[in-house]
């Protein structure tokens, strides 16, 4: 899975760069199909927002957007807001697979 982090009207410091990397690592555990991930941070003048993009294969991109005054925290719920896609996702696919045929010989 290839991670793209990038900033928009800030400097992206190791620290926020390595805590996002961190977070956005955890996402395969949910979902095993993912390509790649993009994290688009952002400064706004009263706060911060995070779009997190995660490209998965054979399905359109799933985005997941946050906004707070404090940066972790930002993170911290676009990580949850990505997971709980990824996740519905994944319970829709298992759902759709294994479903049982309604009409059988019963004997």
């Amino acid at each position: 899975m290839q991670i793209t982090i990038s900033s928009k009207h800030m400097d992206l410091t190791p620290a926020i760069e390595e805590y996002a990397q961190k977070k956005v690592d955890r996402l395969t555990r949910f979902f095993d199909r993912i390509q790649q991930v993009d994290v688009i941070i952002d400064k706004f003048k009263n706060g911060y927002s995070v779009e997190i993009i995660a490209d998965v294969e054979k399905h359109e991109p799933f985005i997941a957007t946050s906004e707070s005054d404090n940066l972790y925290a930002c993170i911290d719920l676009g990580v949850d807001r990505a997971v709980r896609q990824l996740t519905d996702h994944k319970s829709r696919l298992r759902d759709n697979k294994h479903t049982t045929p309604t009409s059988g010989n019963d004997g």
